[in-house]
Parts: structure tokens; sequence; C-alpha cells
């Protein structure tokens, strides 16, 4: 018995497994229902051929890329070449696939990283100052803004700065990745998707924790205001935070594809919209995979977040 506790999994061990598991199952489910979904919008040869082929040229591309074959032998090809890692080619490009998500995904990380710094500058700061003080005028006005703000979706956050900063202004660029010019207006649409959200959690986490029987008790024994705090609520406040940016992950990566078009940023999301475009299935496929990677490792570092800041969760295996 004693040399089986010694390759006994810990319960953080098995919770990881079960996590990886599930995500494979719906990775493949993901993958498969995608995989005929797209078969179902048209045939890429005809894209590829152009309007004026003629019925050989177009049977020539289908021989070419294994769009003449069965549907089900096509999926089993598939399937036996993910699991080689195998992407496909690109049929817009000729490209390898997974070369051209490489390419795109440091692009994405950028605007995504860049984005959560700037989220995270404004609504710290933010919160907590409308946390503290509650019964204030200006807190009170600050709170209908952000009400307000949450309520515009961030697309029209970014054609309203393209408007004002770029067309009227000619302050900053509108469309391309280039200089640090060009990073400003996609960093600041995608960050609106979050700073309203993020920063009501924070104010409702900051008051809650200084209305709590401890803090008064703390603050009775002489703690100063600022200590309370640092030690306190922002920790608090963070754990609600980090809440939020992981739930939100997968809605940010959709607003990164919208971002991305509008800004025209060479990142995963608009390659994914110019792949659907153009019926690249095998593009579409790999973007599909990386983006569902992204997002599965983004929940388990939240996850791991949460253990790091909260004491109690460090050595439980318990999900939550």
């Amino acid at each position: 018995m004693k040399g089986d506790r010694r390759y006994r999994l810990s319960p953080l061990a098995v919770a990881g497994l079960r996590k990886l598991l599930e995500f494979l199952a719906l990775l493949g489910a993901l993958l498969t229902l995608l995989f005929f979904l797209l078969r179902v919008t048209g045939d890429p040869a005809l894209v590829l051929a152009g309007a004026d082929a003629t019925e050989e040229q177009i049977a020539a591309i289908e021989a070419q890329y294994g769009l003449d074959k069965p549907l089900i032998v096509q999926y089993l090809n598939y399937l036996s070449a993910l699991i080689r890692f195998d992407f496909g080619t690109s049929l817009e490009s000729g490209r390898p696939a997974l070369d051209v998500v490489l390419e795109a995904l440091p692009v994405t990380l950028q605007l995504t990283i860049m984005a959560m710094a700037v989220t995270i500058a404004v609504c710290l700061p933010l919160g907590a100052w409308m946390g503290i003080y509650q019964n204030r005028a200006s807190r009170r006005v600050a709170s209908l803004l952000v009400f307000l703000a949450q309520g515009v979706p961030g697309f029209v956050a970014g054609l309203f700065m393209i408007q004002l900063l770029s067309v009227q202004l000619g302050w900053l660029p509108s469309i391309g990745r280039g200089g640090v010019e060009t990073w400003i207006l996609p960093t600041l649409t995608l960050a609106s998707f979050l700073i309203p959200k993020l920063t009501r959690v924070i104010s409702t986490r900051v008051s809650e924790t200084l209305g709590k029987d401890y803090v008064r008790t703390a603050l009775a024994y002489g703690a100063s205001p600022r200590a309370v705090l640092w030690r306190h609520a922002l920790p608090n406040a963070l754990l609600g935070a980090v809440a939020l940016i992981g739930s939100q992950f997968a809605y940010l990566v959709s607003g990164s594809v919208i971002v991305e078009t509008m800004f025209a940023w060479p990142g995963l999301g608009w390659q994914l919209m110019q792949s659907t475009r153009t019926l690249d299935f095998p593009l579409v496929q790999a973007l599909a995979v990386f983006i569902a990677i992204l997002v599965f490792a983004v929940n388990n570092l939240t996850d791991l977040s949460f253990r790091f800041l909260d004491p109690r969760l460090r050595d439980s295996g318990v999900r939550r």
C-alpha cells in the first residue's frame, strides 16, 4: 500500500488532467463540427479558379487539394494529418497553414497584452477610487459614465475614435500595423471591451472589503487607511478582476477579431476573417485550433493566478 501511495496523483494533478481531457474532447467536437460546416458554405475550388474557369480547371483544382474525394475520406485524412500536427496547406497562399498561424499569433498576443495593460492601468486606480469614496458626487458621476460605457459595444467606441482622432484631427493612422502610432487605436478599442466591467468589479470588491468588520477593527486599532487598502481591499479586488479577465477572455478573442478587421491588424482575427471569406478551409481549421488552445491556456493561467492570490486555494485540488 505504501508503494501505491508513492505514485498516487495529487488532487491538483487529477483536476489538471481532467481539464485537459475535457479540453481535448471539446476540441475534437469543435473541429469535427467546423470541418463539416465549412464544406456546406461553398466550394473553394470555385474561388481559386475564378469566375471564368472551365469545369476541367475546377476539377483539376479539386483533385489537387483532395476536394474531389468523398467527405468522410476527407475528414479521415484531415484527422490523420492533424495527429501528425500537419494542418495542411493554405489554399490561397500555398504556404503551410501552421506557418501562417504562427506568424499571426505573436501579433494578436501583442495587441491583447497591450490592451490588458491599458485596461488594468485604467481600472485599478479608477475602481479603487470609486470603491473608497462611495458618497461623493464625483463618484456618482463616474459610476454613471461607467454604466453607460458598459452598454456601448467596443467596435462603436473604435469607430468613434477613428472618426475623431484619425479622420477629423489626423493625429493617428486608422489602418495597418507599423510604428508605435499604429498601435494606439487598436489597443484602446480592444481595451474598451473590458474597461467598464472591470472597473465596476474592482469598485464593488473594494467597497465590500472596506465594509467588513475586520477592516473596521483594523482601522479602530490605528491601521492607516492606505495600509488597509493595499493589504486587504486591493488584493480582494484583484481576485474579482482575475476572475473576470479569465471568464471574459473568449469574449476578448472575439473582440480582437472585430478590432483586427477594423484596423487591418494582421493577427489571428484578421487572418480568420480573410480565410473565411476566401473559403481557405485548412487555414480556418488551423486558426480554430490555436484560438481554442489560447483560450484554454488563459483559463488555466487564471486558475493558477487564483491559487497564487488566494492562499486558501494553493494546496487545494477542489475545482471551482
